[in-house]
């Protein structure tokens, strides 16, 4: 990766003395303080800033190219040109498929600045899960790189509508470099403002398909100015970027926060445990976003000189457990870890400015009025809230396990906003009504938590029927769907299985086959339905399967058996990581998987 470490290497470790909780949360209250006040000036009018200030600073970097403030805002322009030039107006939506790059960010800033909507396409996704991302966009047109043809031509018998496709890399780049650099013209510009939505970011949610959440311009004024913030970011700092950009941590969180403070982002395609630490150090960082699972990687992978030889200050990201947080702070001497927790459509996020291993923040006493957070008993058989004798939600004591909730609503009303989604039966879903007052509304999260004496929140798990593996949630619905699609298979079953050592859950499949079944073809099937983290890790083949008298599937003795020979008679298969098949699970090689001599 392009590097300035030769220049940059005389400067002193930046960082020093840990500032109070106090000035951490204030500097983010600063820095999202006028975005009401400024309803029409976007994120990229904060780059042209920058741009303006310090045009050759570096701005986003990665292999395939390094942009300084000066021509990200220029490639912002072309951009926003070539949308008004194709007859983009407020509320036309364009998808993006493209790999972790700088022109990634350029494009849905470019886009959404002259009030287009960009859909942030997973490039994992295969067959009729891609389909259903495209569909529920329904774009105009379709941003693709070369790398993603194969994959988006295979589901386009699916896709119910002819999008223009453009080749990032032939026709796209053509037309873009007809385009001026230079700012809009004030008429030129839509009115946009900070209400519009700007991008549609697909979560899982805890049921069914992905949905396409709803992001506004505030939205991301606001991810940007409150990590900057919290994380204290300059114009000096580097933020090391591996996550993928179609999420909101990797595409937005992480990039707009350096973006925000005048810093640099230094974009990776993928998370490699082996370059990791070798791209850290040659971009000469300051700062790096996580995913917890990314953290054991790193712990797990054998020691090399280069564990230390970083200037890295600070480590922000979320899903670190309490057991991988302190051995991996201490192996790799990371001076802060900044631990949070947020949901792409969540309307309130927690933040452990404090440093306390295991938590995933709390709410600090100065904000509580603007962003009441909640947890509440749930009732153990159906996972629906509890109720008390006035109809209303039962509070959890400190300690007990809940749902986390968060009230809707403004913020100087006492409460976050909910921009849900673009299905409105979807969004209704994840409204709770009548909570604690006739009347009231609030978000549910779907995952459940528990909070401590001093208002510490620790996350437990999720509701319903979703896992999470490899950083990714993933719907059961949708795996159970295109398994029951493969030859041989008569029923299924999907779930989430622990597997010690390994952080969320590990996608488990029970089946009832026939004579048709082949084990080989059903690996190849899946691979060809699904991308690889939601295809099942353990697989156990059953005579038949259990259901409530409404022909509900009865999940439960499932998940507490897993995939332990000891406990389960029936065949058991496991999925190789690497090959992608599945070969037979004995009591040696669970042993094996248990301890961690073999990761899958």
């Amino acid at each position: 990766m392009t590097s300035e470490r030769a220049g940059r290497s005389a400067q002193p470790v930046i960082g020093g003395p840990r500032p109070s909780a106090a000035k951490i949360w204030l500097k983010a209250i600063e820095l999202t303080a006028r975005i009401e006040a400024e309803p029409t000036r976007l994120f990229a009018d904060l780059v042209d800033g920058w741009a303006a200030q310090q045009p050759d600073h570096p701005a986003l970097i990665s292999d395939r190219e390094t942009l300084s403030y000066s021509a990200l805002s220029a490639r912002i322009n072309q951009y926003a040109r070539w949308a008004l030039g194709n007859g983009i107006r407020p509320g036309d939506t364009v998808a993006l498929m493209l790999p972790s790059r700088p022109d990634y960010l350029a494009a849905w800033l470019g886009i959404s600045r002259i009030g287009g909507v960009v859909a942030l396409i997973n490039t994992n996704l295969v067959g009729s899960s891609l389909a259903h991302c495209v569909n529920v966009a329904s774009p105009a047109h379709v941003i693709l790189s070369n790398e993603f043809r194969a994959s988006y031509d295979g589901a386009a018998p699916l896709i119910s509508h002819t999008p223009r496709v453009w080749d990032h890399g032939g026709d796209l780049a053509a037309a873009l470099a007809e385009m001026a650099t230079h700012a809009l013209g004030t008429a030129q510009r839509p009115n946009v403002t900070i209400n519009d939505r700007a991008l549609l970011i697909y979560t899982s949610g805890t049921t069914g398909l992905p949905k396409a959440a709803s992001i506004s311009h505030r939205r991301i004024l606001n991810w940007g100015g409150w990590f900057a913030g919290l994380t204290g970011a300059s114009a000096v700092d580097r933020l090391y970027d591996c996550l993928p950009v179609y999420h909101s941590v990797g595409g937005i969180v992480a990039p707009c926060s350096m973006l925000r403070a005048g810093g640099a982002a230094v974009l990776a395609e993928k998370f490699s445990a082996r370059q990791f630490w070798r791209d850290v150090v040659s971009n000469d960082c300051t700062l790096v976003q996580y995913i917890g699972e990314l953290c054991r990687y790193l712990l797990a992978a054998p020691p090399t000189e280069l564990d230390r030889a970083h200037r890295l200050r600070l480590a922000c990201g979320n899903g670190l457990r309490g057991d991988v947080w302190e051995a991996f702070q201490a192996r790799f001497a990371i001076p802060q870890m900044l631990e949070f927790y947020a949901a792409t459509e969540g309307n309130f996020s927690l933040y452990n400015v404090e440093a306390k291993v295991g938590s995933i923040g709390r709410v600090p006493s100065l904000l509580a009025h603007r962003f009441p957070a909640a947890i509440i008993r749930l009732d153990d058989e159906q996972r629906a809230p509890l109720r008390g004798p006035d109809g209303l939600c039962v509070s959890c004591a400190r300690g007990e396990v809940g749902e986390a909730v968060g009230r809707i609503g403004k913020a100087d009303d006492g409460g976050g906003r909910f921009e849900g989604y673009t299905d409105t039966a979807e969004t209704e879903k994840k409204i709770l009504r009548d909570v604690f007052a006739e009347g009231d509304a609030w978000f549910r999260t779907g995952d459940l938590m528990r909070q401590d004496e001093q208002g510490f929140f620790y996350f437990v798990d999720r509701v319903g029927d979703t896992f999470r593996w490899k950083g990714e949630n993933v719907a059961t619905s949708e795996v159970n769907e295109a398994i029951l699609q493969c030859p041989g298979i008569t029923e299924a079953s999907t779930y989430g299985v622990v597997i010690p050592g390994t952080d969320g859950r590990a996608g488990m499949a029970a089946l009832v086959v026939d004579d048709d079944f082949d084990l080989a073809r059903l690996s190849t099937e899946l691979a060809r339905r699904l991308p690889a983290y939601s295809q099942p890790v353990a697989l156990r083949l059953t005579a038949s399967l259990d259901a409530t008298e409404t022909f509900k599937q009865k999940k439960q003795q499932l998940m507490l058996e897993g995939f332990d020979p000891a406990v389960v008679a029936d065949p058991l298969y496991i999925r190789d990581g690497a090959t992608g098949a599945y070969r037979t699970l004995d009591p040696d090689l669970y042993a094996r998987i248990t301890t961690g001599e073999v990761r899958l």
